[in-house]
């Protein structure tokens, strides 16, 4: 009974599988092609396009950076830092989802084990002479949907494009927080600099506030010299002070980016940093599989393509199979007998016809969040190429300034000093000496900033080209 049983099960479940692999041939899916991008053209609004692929973002900041210490708290960012960890987190969700997405081929099968005691009422038809029953049931349901038109295969895509898509998104937090530590550190740097001729501009104007004093008590200049000299002393000295707090406050934001308590942090000097690295854009082409976030974006395309796919696919009729099989017997010493097997198998075609206009309402919204992920895409892309356009021109920009900020603290200081010497000598105003050493420090502090602003710029269009994660 049990092997006629199983032979007919087998025979019909054999048939309807037959009949779903002949109707998966009229497969209605789309495969997603790449749209064509016209943003890609002119993206860096230079004279000199690219023509080589390579990209300055292919180098690893391993090799960009060279300061030993830098490397050292980029390393230690990467495994520290919580907007990292929490990407990694998101990535371990999409997983999931991507085994999910594959598991729609498989069957859903659930067993299930039943007890019923049923008292029946003496006056009703059978409460006579059945008047309590008991009922004994052990059973196994299965359910499979056949993928004839392509839904689940497309939503395992959708499954995928989303995984991918918080990996993108993981690297493109990987490139930012480079990019951060490394300006961050620059900008230490930077003000260790400024800090170090705050110091020696501070012992100067001590020296020279004596040297007035001096003068006026020789008569040559009043107590007014005396006062400005005081002044200037102690605006140095306020500067400073503003100084150390800039530094101290810098230490706790790269505390934050490595993830760790706010501490000291051991670093090299700002005159020893250089970036060696040719500075090559690559085509503009080369951003969407450097650039994190444009990948991320086309990532997004992807899975609502795929989405639209499954939204489509609800407008066919779906087959499905499900069977049930077990033991059933109204008594237990009976239970396992070969008469208490019992079986079901159901299979069927269900073609949607009146649902209150929900499927055609999912396939509009998923047409429409298509659309928003394609302009989303392209949108990427344009500010992607905005922002080595940015870089590329800031970074010629600051190397020229450079060198106009270095001739002008050259002239500033000859000036400060030949003030000094015509004013021991009675032959220059006290004023002119005044006005030369605070211009000569400005100057100074403004050099600092450029050479900062050069590596700045250096990061962030390495950062612009899609560079870090690498």
């Amino acid at each position: 009974m049990i092997s006629i049983l199983k032979h007919t099960f087998l025979s019909k479940t054999l048939l309807l599988v037959t009949v779903s692999i002949t109707l998966q041939s009229c497969f209605v899916a789309k495969e997603y092609e790449q749209p064509e991008l016209v943003e890609t053209q002119n993206l860096y609004r230079t004279d000199n396009l690219p023509t080589d692929s390579l990209s300055m973002a292919d180098v690893s900041w391993k090799t960009l950076f060279t300061d030993n210490y830098l490397n050292q708290y980029i390393e230690e960012g990467l495994q520290n830092n919580m907007d990292v960890r929490i990407a990694i987190q998101q990535i371990v969700a999409a997983e999931a989802y991507l085994k999910q997405g594959k598991s729609g081929y498989f069957p859903t099968l659930n067993g299930s084990a039943k007890y019923t005691h049923q008292e029946n009422s003496e006056n009703s038809q059978f409460g006579s002479a059945f008047p309590s029953i008991d009922s004994y049931e052990l059973a196994a349901n299965l359910s499979w949907e056949a993928d004839i038109w392509g839904k689940i295969r497309s939503n395992k895509r959708a499954f995928h494009a989303s995984y991918l898509q918080s990996v993108a998104a993981h690297q493109a937090v990987k490139t930012q927080l480079v990019s951060s530590i490394a300006s961050s550190y620059y900008q230490l740097l930077a003000l260790d600099a400024q800090l170090a001729i705050t110091n020696q501009t501070i012992e100067t104007r001590e020296k020279g506030v004596e040297t007035i004093k001096a003068l006026k008590d020789a008569g040559q200049v009043t107590e007014v010299a005396v006062d400005q000299n005081i002044a200037q002393y102690n605006n140095a000295k306020a500067l400073q002070v503003d100084l150390e707090t800039a530094i101290f406050k810098t230490e706790n934001a790269l505390s934050i980016l490595l993830g760790i308590s706010p501490r000291n942090f051991d670093r090299n000097s700002l005159d020893i940093q250089a970036i060696e690295t040719n500075m090559k854009l690559g085509v503009p082409a080369t951003l969407l599989s450097n650039r994190p976030d444009v990948m991320a974006a086309e990532f997004g395309l992807i899975q609502t393509f795929e989405l639209t796919n499954v939204a489509r696919s609800s407008f066919y009729p779906s087959l499905t199979l499900t069977a049930s099989a077990g033991l059933q017997s109204l008594d237990f010493d009976t239970f396992f007998n070969a008469n208490s097997v019992f079986a079901n198998l159901v299979g069927g075609l269900t073609q949607p016809i009146f649902n209150q206009r929900k499927i055609k309402t999912q396939y509009e919204v998923s047409k429409a969040e298509q659309e928003q992920a394609l302009l989303n895409f392209k949108k990427s892309l344009l500010v992607a190429g905005n922002e080595v356009s940015n870089a590329l021109f800031a970074y010629n920009a600051e190397t020229r300034k450079f060198e106009f900020r270095q001739k002008e603290v050259e002239a500033l200081r000859q000036a400060e000093g030949n003030s000094e010497i015509l004013l021991n000598n009675g032959y220059a105003n006290y004023l002119d000496l005044l006005t030369a050493r605070q211009s000569a420090l400005n100057a100074e502090l403004n050099v600092i900033d450029s050479k900062l602003q050069q590596l700045i710029t250096v990061v962030n269009l390495y950062e612009a080209l899609g560079g870090g994660w690498k």
